[in-house]
């Protein structure tokens, strides 16, 4: 039997060995909206979107960067057409990519991310640049003490939106909404934070959480700080189609979306494997393997304790940042508990080293063995995992190492979280 796994931008074909007995693990078949355009035209035709820009004079649109597939293509130019008939000057409409502390998308990339040629010759689009003080709005600590630290140009434009994909999130629980603001547009210090290891240790900050979970607690507090935003709001099914899109107050509409997306990414499974083959959702996910950490931890509720798990991800640019290549190295050298002693009870994470603290569940769990075509030997060796010259091998490998033949595949990697009852 061979599967397909997205991998890069397209798809990894897998010949399973002889005697395998594997399940695939897939989201239900998810509708696919007809007509895109017209869907979105509805959305913000009931979303009160002319009611808030009724007198406002500027408006702030935010997208997330190119580690997103977010069709902005779709929106952008009627929000953008909507505002300006409602009377917001064009020259005062700005699309702002909610980087966090990820790299600026320029030049080609920039287009990519935007989707769309006319909004880029009509409005201006710019990056946030989380470590620019200057670029930042000091509204004070939540109540939990993290600070809230925002570009200026959302916070104080008089129309603001977030736009993005709803999708599981192996922090936040889900991404999208109010996670485009914080850390989409927030200051260094808000994202070192929130992202520091008493948050990320936390049970309930995992795929698919939101009550109880901590960064999404954050994240609504700075949402009311601010006085709340509007949303727009998508879920893309495993074709990257349009299935589900709407509009309207941040918090009430992104719930909406996270109601819908549960029942398709959600899958409930009878028993958990000794092998699971899974992906890093393919491009623009598995561009690096700080990324492809969000498919190590979304299979993990397949996964027996003291398993194989076997992840497939292109990482097209390599390990990631300077700072992820340092905690990488700190992990490799030191080893999963002796590094997460030396980040506990820091108040500020260490730029990216969280998505490191979020391997070690994974390391904690079983066996990793990852394929990784666009690594180097030199990143191979900060990845703190096994390097598989296949997914075949490796499949045969652990059904040898185990003595069963049973696996899973999640082809579609961290956009479906299985659960084993």
């Amino acid at each position: 039997m061979n599967v397909k796994l997205l991998y890069g931008r397209g798809e990894l074909e897998v010949r399973l060995p002889e005697g395998c007995e594997p399940t695939v693990i897939e989201k239900p078949a998810m509708p696919v909206l007809e007509d895109p355009a017209a869907s979105v035209a509805a959305a913000l035709d009931g979303g009160g979107l002319e009611t808030a820009a009724a007198g406002a004079r500027s408006a702030c649109l935010l997208i997330c960067d190119i580690t997103r597939p977010v069709p902005n293509r779709l929106f952008l130019r009627p929000l953008v057409e909507r505002l300006e008939h409602a009377g917001v000057p064009r020259a005062a409409i700005t699309v702002l990519v909610a980087t966090g502390l990820h790299r600026p998308n320029l030049g080609d990339e920039l287009a990519e991310v935007v989707g769309d040629p006319w909004v880029l010759q009509h409005v201006p689009v710019v990056n946030h640049y989380a470590r620019n003080d200057e670029d930042h709005v000091d509204l004070g600590r939540t109540r939990h003490g993290t600070p809230i630290r925002l570009d200026r140009r959302f916070v104080e434009a008089d129309v603001r939106i977030a736009t993005g994909l709803v999708e599981p999130h192996f922090m936040a629980g889900y991404s999208g909404g109010r996670k485009v603001i914080a850390p989409g547009i927030a200051h260094a210090e808000t994202i070192t934070t929130f992202h520091n290891h008493r948050f990320m240790s936390d049970p309930c900050a995992e795929n698919c959480v939101l009550d109880g979970n901590p960064l999404h607690r954050e994240q609504l507090e700075i949402l009311e700080r601010i006085g709340g935003a509007l949303a727009l709001n998508t879920v893309l099914d495993d074709r990257r189609r349009l299935a589900f899109v709407n509009f309207g107050d941040c918090r009430e509409s992104h719930l909406d979306a996270v109601a819908f997306v549960r029942r398709y990414a959600e899958v409930t499974l009878p028993r958990r494997f000794p092998t699971v083959v899974t992906s890093a959702a393919g491009y623009p996910l598995d561009k690096t393997y700080y990324q492809t950490v969000k498919g190590m931890v979304g299979a993990l509720g397949a996964l027996e304790d003291g398993g194989d798990l076997i992840v497939a991800s292109e990482c097209s640019e390599g390990l990631g940042s300077a700072e992820y290549r340092d905690a990488q190295r700190r992990l490799v050298a030191a080893g999963p508990d002796a590094f997460l002693a030396g980040i506990s009870g820091k108040p500020h994470a260490d730029i990216d080293e969280w998505q490191t603290q979020m391997q070690t569940r994974s390391l904690a769990r079983g066996r990793i063995s990852l394929f990784a075509g666009g690594l180097s030997s030199s990143d191979r060796t900060l990845t703190g995992v096994r390097s598989a010259a296949s997914v075949e091998r490796a499949v045969a490998e652990s059904m040898e190492r185990h003595r069963d033949p049973r696996i899973a595949v999640i082809p579609e990697g961290p956009y479906v979280i299985p659960r084993a009852t």
